[in-house]
């Protein structure tokens, strides 16, 4: 998928160290991902919503045509949890959740979850053994503690999102509202096709370019700046200059 979070954009382009190709594709066209797929396609990696500009993939499309080639798929499906989206339940074969964000629920904690098929899931766990890089129990403890409100977080984060967006699009000095929940929102039907609702975060253009992110950046009181999401904070980030830093004009742009 093109789009998708710095760090995972990061990795996949140094797979190609381990004799892995991949390519970026448009995840938004289920088409252009049918016309690229190879007769030595393994994997089709999704992120949906994804991060920062909420684009979403079409599950169940995308798992249909992998599934008619012999290809696994694999979805992040950290930003709408599996409170509002089960990708497993859709077609896919695989899930992962950066469990540091809205799974545990208080920023206090590091640890990432993979979802799949018992054989699979043996696989990865015998690899981890070999390679390390195990979540240690206290923060695995976090992690579980945190599910038992995720429900009620998650109910709540979506409805002041949803209040947020429209308010948003309500502003003369913003030019444009990215969130699943808004029918301004180019795939709004696939949301509330494939999400059962369209969870917290939110992203947004304004006026200015560059400078006016760096101008409500320097004047915002309401909430804080981070590189986080899924706490009890209202956090504020410019991706350009914070979370994607490191990818080039071209990548960012792309």
């Amino acid at each position: 998928a093109r789009g998708i979070y710095t760090s995972t954009h990061s990795l996949f382009s140094k797979l190609d160290l381990w004799g892995i190709d991949v390519s970026f594709i448009d995840q938004t066209r289920p088409s252009e991902i049918a016309a690229r797929i190879k007769e030595n396609t393994k994997l089709i990696f999704l992120e949906t919503p994804s991060n920062p500009l909420l684009d979403l993939a079409d599950i169940g499309e995308i798992a249909t045509l992998a599934k008619g080639k012999g290809a696994r798929v694999m979805v992040d499906n950290t930003f709408a949890t599996p409170y509002y989206q089960r990708p497993l339940n859709l077609g896919a074969d695989i899930v992962i959740h950066s469990a540091t964000k809205y799974l545990s629920g208080h920023l206090d904690t590091m640890g990432g979850i993979i979802v799949g098929g018992n054989d699979f899931i043996q696989s990865c766990a015998e690899t981890l053994i070999l390679m390390g890089g195990i979540m240690n129990p206290f923060n695995a403890w976090l992690i579980v503690r945190g599910t038992k409100t995720l429900p009620i977080r998650m109910e709540k984060h979506s409805q002041n999102a949803l209040a947020l967006a429209r308010w948003l699009e309500s502003q003369k000095n913003v030019e444009r509202v990215f969130y699943p929940g808004l029918p301004s929102h180019p795939q709004h039907e696939l949301a509330r096709k494939q999400m059962d609702r369209f969870s917290g975060m939110v992203s947004f253009e304004v006026a200015g370019g560059e400078e006016g992110a760096r101008r409500l950046l320097e004047n915002i009181k309401l909430c804080s700046l981070g590189v986080s999401l899924g706490g009890p904070e209202t956090l504020l980030e410019y991706p350009a200059t914070m979370s994607h830093l490191k990818m080039s004009p071209e990548e960012r742009a792309a």
